[in-house]
């Protein structure tokens, strides 16, 4: 109940209106308080949303996952599409042939990452240096493969590489001086890591070092060069495994994230899924890591078949834009449409094979 004033006829109306004033303006100056909790409360939530990703639960629906972070690149950036790739080759060479359209389409017009795989330096220092300076005139960042290392693929069907551990680091230096401080994107030797059960314990041991050296001279001597170790696939060995041998390679020091995928067909949730438990095992939950999906449009076969298996189908375009916290692009690195090694010789560009992949 309002205090009134007593004294003359009346007297008590302008004190009620007084203090009723009063509580009117401290109840707006609190409800005014509230809401900037709320909101201050709110901002928070959406930060630590932005900062926390969401994976996919067996049922399919988001969950929190580990705390990693947004996305490196713009969505707006764009990769470089090289006009002389494999499948843009081939079309010029057949363009009346029926399958051309689609594979022109479909594949060649789509960025695909430069492999090299050349053991002489000099050679390798002049193309890459060529194409990233074509990228940059065309604002596209250059998506670059190093595939050179001594005994790569153990003499399967990818074999070759560079003699020993010192024309590694020689070619590692020409390959770096080849970028300069020109931007690029480097995944850095494919099943290298995921693939050494055939070497030898000394043989791994100069791996190792071979790897920490490339990851060392590309951090220092190309500094806009962004580095993903290449980390195999889901279904290749443990996470603990991959993040133990990525810590002997410098990964944890050198890295800017892993690769995964490259050249395989698994979905790509499931790779991500696995990716982020390697970079938790590494110590490294903040990088970020890119996946293949040139070939992964229908998944693996029921056997995981990795060479040249029927059926597939080309997998998401290249993008900056995955949507996913600590995706940092969806790439095709390995070149639709080029074989594993059984269709035909390993890197071969298989028009058939091609063009059942954009069916």
């Amino acid at each position: 109940m309002p205090v009134t004033i007593r004294g003359r006829a009346g007297g008590d109306r302008p004190a009620t209106r007084r203090r009723r004033s009063r509580w009117t303006v401290r109840g707006m100056v609190q409800l005014a308080v509230m809401v900037l909790v709320v909101e201050a409360a709110m901002a928070a939530a959406i930060m630590q949303s932005l900062l926390t990703p969401w994976s996919a639960a067996p049922d399919g629906r988001p969950q929190r996952s580990l705390p990693v972070a947004r996305p490196y690149f713009p969505a707006t950036a764009r990769f470089y599409t090289d006009p002389h790739n494999a499948a843009a080759e081939w079309v010029r060479d057949h363009p009346r042939d029926r399958r051309a359209a689609a594979i022109r389409r479909h594949i060649a017009a789509q960025p695909q990452a430069a492999w090299y795989t050349e053991t002489n330096e000099s050679l390798v220092e002049e193309r890459i240096r060529g194409l990233v300076q074509r990228a940059a005139a065309e604002r596209r960042l250059p998506v670059l493969v190093a595939y050179s290392i001594p005994l790569r693929d153990c003499e399967e069907l990818s074999s070759g590489g560079i003699g020993d551990a010192a024309a590694y680091q020689r070619w590692m230096d020409a390959f770096t001086r080849g970028i300069g401080d020109a931007p690029a994107l480097v995944i850095l030797e494919p099943d290298a890591l995921a693939h050494m059960g055939c070497l030898k314990r000394k043989q791994q041991a100069e791996r190792f070092r071979a790897l920490s050296y490339a990851g060392r001279v590309l951090e220092r001597r190309a500094p806009r060069a962004r580095v993903y170790y290449d980390a195999g696939n889901s279904g290749w060995q443990p996470a603990r495994t991959m993040a133990e041998r990525l810590r002997h390679a410098g990964a944890d020091r050198y890295g800017d994230g892993i690769a995964l995928n490259v050249s395989n067909f698994n979905e790509t949730r499931d790779e991500v899924r696995y990716g982020r438990s390697v970079l938790k095992d590494l110590g490294r939950p903040g990088q970020g890591m890119v996946v293949d999906t040139s070939r992964n449009g229908a998944g693996p076969t029921r056997q995981h078949r990795f060479c040249d298996p029927p059926g597939r189908k080309l997998g998401a375009a290249p993008t900056t834009a995955t949507g996913m916290p600590g995706v940092d692009a969806f790439l095709w690195v390995k070149h639709p449409g080029q074989a594993d090694g059984c269709v035909a010789g390993a890197g071969v560009f298989v028009p058939g094979y091609a063009y059942r992949l954009t069916d």
